[in-house]
């Protein structure tokens, strides 16, 4: 039985991946997570989930010693799926230093092994943001990098350019940079979904926690853009369906279709949607009134992003299946079962 690493795996998008994973192949799993950021109580939630259970190596991957000994213990590692890394755009912008070291160095060391190891498959959890500030949307792969509106968007810029660079010396290495719009919502049984350690700072999961009562209102950064109401456009993506572009994408590789050993794929919905009106499908579809104020506008923040997704769906046979109303509806389910 092959078997895939997955790192960052007891956070929000890696613990869904490996959800999909268990339920959708006959892959052995394995995670390494430090939990700076997440927590081990995802392992319960895998196993309620599906019925099994994986290991995780509490293992700082920027400790390179450490990732090594994970790798010997494992044996022959058929793909890594490289999800860990810090995400939050407000962080990076207070503390770039710490984004830098954390983001880049692991996925040094990740890469250095993997290829001393002999593992060819290599899926990268990249950003839309590595476009910045675009003139022309929805947004496709042939748009260059722009300039990066944080911090964070930058170690996705220098993370993709690294992988680009590392396949022209290593033929034998198979790479995907899949470039993320914005995942939200939980895994259909309400069993798992996304729970910050730290206070969240993106969108939905603040949502819900103010419908939820633990935190008093929402602020919405930025009334004053250039766009229909004034606020912020984003591209929200099921995180289930997110999760099934990275086995779409990994299957690529190994089925050998694609024609060169680096390439990337946005992966979005396609529609853009505004703050305002997420915030109004969210009262829509959970019936529950949101307490909110209008704010200033964000450093790090970009006014207006979505994406063309044609090539994930011509090359990879992905198209996402849930739309607004599931995204909000299994997260307030997530939510609502953490309260229990």
């Amino acid at each position: 039985m092959a078997k895939i690493l997955v790192t960052g795996g007891m956070g929000y998008i890696g613990s869904h991946t490996i959800i999909e994973l268990l339920k959708n192949t006959n892959y052995e799993v394995v995670s390494v997570d430090s939990c700076i950021n997440s927590s081990e109580s995802a392992l319960e939630n895998i196993r309620k989930v599906t019925g099994k259970e994986i290991r995780n190596h509490k293992v700082d991957l920027c400790d390179k010693s450490a990732v090594e000994k994970v790798f010997v213990s494992e044996g022959q590692i058929e793909g890594i799926i490289h999800f860990a890394a810090l995400k939050s755009v407000p962080d990076s912008v207070a503390q770039p230093l710490h984004y830098f070291q954390n983001n880049i160095l692991s996925q040094i060391n990740i890469l250095e092994v993997s290829q001393k190891c002999g593992v060819k498959n290599f899926i990268f959890s990249s950003s839309c943001s590595v476009y910045g500030n675009v003139e022309k949307l929805p947004v496709d792969e042939f748009n260059p990098f722009g300039v990066a509106e944080s911090p964070y968007a930058y170690t996705k810029q220098v993370g993709e350019t690294m992988l680009k660079d590392f396949a022209k010396v290593d033929p034998n290495f198979q790479i995907i940079s899949l470039r993320y719009f914005n995942p939200v919502g939980a895994d259909e049984s309400g069993l798992n979904g996304e729970n910050p350690i730290n206070k969240p700072t993106a969108l939905v999961p603040f949502i819900v926690k103010v419908a939820s009562g633990e935190y008093e209102k929402l602020t919405i950064f930025g009334t004053d853009y250039k766009t229909r109401d004034g606020s912020c456009i984003r591209d929200y993506i099921h995180v289930t369906d997110l999760a099934n572009a990275h086995i779409k994408a990994l299957e690529f590789l190994q089925k050998g279709e694609n024609k060169t050993n680096y390439d990337v794929f946005n992966i979005g919905s396609g529609d853009g949607v505004t703050v305002l009106e997420a915030i109004h499908a969210f009262e829509e579809h959970c019936g529950q009134k949101l307490n909110y104020e209008m704010g200033e506008r964000r450093p790090g923040d970009v006014e207006a992003i979505y994406s063309n997704s044609a090539k994930a769906k011509e090359l990879l046979g992905w198209t996402p299946k849930l739309g607004i109303k599931e995204m909000m509806q299994s997260a307030w389910k997530w939510e609502e079962q953490l309260g229990k």
